[in-house]
């Protein structure tokens, strides 16, 4: 299989030094006006329910989200993502595990578990991505949410013959989308961190998935597609978007 050898190579968020460096190199992600509408929403959707955040990171939704919420639980697979996050101001209100967000289980009364920032793709095969829906919903009270934040594939806007689009292009960052595996669903994604006359390199692979796909995995995990938008401001998803907020809804 064309993608095999990506699959099987550790995910770079392991890596101390990725860790060390992903707040500086995310840091649009971790602005106001990327932080708030999601805050609002995730807040709104909570209520007065727990909430487990799968791929906690360093916290960037976490931390402020902890602030509106009656508590919230975090849950990462890095132990160098979960190290930046234990030394930054209000990690004590978080209660931070550990573990894999396919099987680790820390409540079953959850308002909503959200999964953001594409993360959902750092599960490499189809049967993984499943397991999180169905771990998602183990931890929901009846009519809890499972929200998640990802891209939409861009294989529409592959010239004919090629396999590489770029996403961004800034003086501080290049980044390259690759579309390797057609079959198994594996892009990489390239990028080239620019600091003076220093350049960090990190080329991490991913599975993509259509929205489409990701609701057959609700259904097999028992919940329903209840709203789908473009981003935290609800604006409407269409044929055009290139990226969506999903909420499934446990029965």
């Amino acid at each position: 299989m064309p993608g095999s050898d990506y699959l099987s190579s550790p995910d770079r968020h392991l890596l101390p030094e990725v860790a060390a460096a992903y707040d500086d190199a995310h840091d649009r992600n971790f602005r106001e006006s990327a932080i708030g509408p999601a805050v609002d929403l995730l807040t709104e959707l909570a209520g007065t329910g727990p909430v487990v955040e799968f791929a906690v990171g360093t916290g960037r939704l976490a931390l402020p989200l902890s602030d509106r919420v009656s508590k919230i639980y975090g849950i990462d697979f890095s132990e160098p993502m979960l190290d930046v996050l234990r030394n930054k101001p209000g990690a004590e209100r978080l209660s931070i595990t550990a573990g894999d967000m396919t099987t680790t289980q820390v409540c079953s009364d959850a308002s909503i578990v959200y999964l953001v920032y594409n993360t959902i793709e750092n599960l490499r095969t189809q049967e993984r991505q499943v397991q999180c829906f169905r771990n998602a919903a183990a931890h929901l009270m009846p009519g809890g949410r499972f929200v998640m934040e990802v891209r939409v594939p861009e294989l529409h806007r592959l010239p004919a013959g090629e396999t590489m689009i770029p996403f961004d292009v800034s003086p501080h960052h290049l980044g390259f989308e690759e579309y390797v595996d057609f079959v198994n669903q594996i892009s990489i994604s390239h990028h080239y961190y620019i600091d003076g006359d220093r350049v960090r390199v990190s080329s991490p692979s991913f599975r993509y998935a259509w929205p489409a796909e990701l609701d057959l995995m609700a259904q097999l995990a028992d919940m329903e597609l209840e709203n789908r938008w473009s981003d935290w401001r609800r604006s409407p998803f269409t044929n055009h978007s290139t990226g969506h907020v999903s909420v499934w809804r446990a029965p």
